[in-house]
């Protein structure tokens, strides 16, 4: 679907390819791994927004370790993962198109040059070729397996930085929920090496929470958001370190919730 008119401008080229990626399609677990921060790549037509190098590579335009956590997640759980292609800074695919976030102006106190007063013909084309093929694609994957009689469990990995707006943050694991709390309240009962908390750094007040809004809670989904603080994920060796630990952690918290995590037809009522 298009949720804006077309347009004829084009913001990636046919090299670039789509805005959008499936590792492990055939996975047999009953979670779905979403990751919607997991590029830095800005399209050549965007002329890299007008940001410098160093940006354009920071958590600004990305989350920092949060695709590999979610590739060592997808081999460990053996889980299928759709993520995002394209920098948040073009558009990002955890906001609906009508947010100010979706192609935000400025980032903490990072201005966009590029994201200043866009075209509305250039802003249909970021929702038309970036957004609407990432949503439809978990739409799709839903879909498919609610029609194979399988149960899908909705987990989105995120990272954030130790220090926002000058304050250093404390908590190195966020567990963000919206109004369904059930998957949540089930990985908060399990013992953590890391300091976990319940919706920080963010919360649904934030408007974070659009991807379990749209997919989980309408089809009924258990589902959660998780949150890494990056200084904790900066190598390979510690994103796998982590990984792990969310692999025996989710595997419980779904066991407690008597969810299989390969396939099966049982319901999250």
């Amino acid at each position: 679907m298009n949720l804006k008119p077309t347009t004829s401008m084009q913001i990636l080229s046919a090299s670039e390819g789509v805005a959008f990626e499936t590792v492990n399609p055939d996975g047999t677990s009953a979670v779905l791994l979403v990751c919607e921060h997991a590029s830095k790549f800005i399209p050549a037509s965007l002329n890299n927004l007008g940001l410098d190098a160093q940006t354009a590579n920071s958590h600004v335009a990305w989350d920092l370790g949060a695709l590999s956590v979610s590739k060592h997640l997808s081999s460990s759980l053996d889980a299928s993962l759709i993520a995002a292609k394209v920098s948040r800074l073009v558009y990002d695919c955890n906001r609906p198109p009508d947010a100010a976030g979706a192609m935000p102006a400025k980032s903490e106190v990072f201005p966009i040059a590029g994201n200043q007063n866009i075209p509305t013909d250039e802003k249909i084309a970021r929702v038309n070729e970036i957004y609407v093929p990432f949503t439809n694609a978990l739409s799709e994957e839903i879909a498919a397996r609610a029609n194979a009689g399988r149960t899908t469990v909705i987990v989105t990995i995120h990272s954030f930085t130790p220090t926002y707006f000058g304050e250093k943050r404390k908590v190195e694991l966020g567990i963000l929920h919206d109004q369904d709390a059930t998957l949540a309240d089930a990985i908060l009962a399990i013992p953590s090496t890391m300091d976990v908390k319940r919706n920080q750094p963010y919360g649904p007040d934030d408007g974070v929470t659009h991807t379990l809004k749209l997919h989980a809670l309408p089809n009924r989904l258990l589902n959660v958001m998780i949150e890494i603080r990056n200084d904790l994920i900066a190598t390979d060796r510690d994103q796998k370190k982590v990984a792990d630990e969310l692999s025996v952690i989710f595997s419980q918290a779904l066991e407690a919730l008597q969810v299989s995590t390969e396939i099966t037809k049982a319901t999250h009522a």
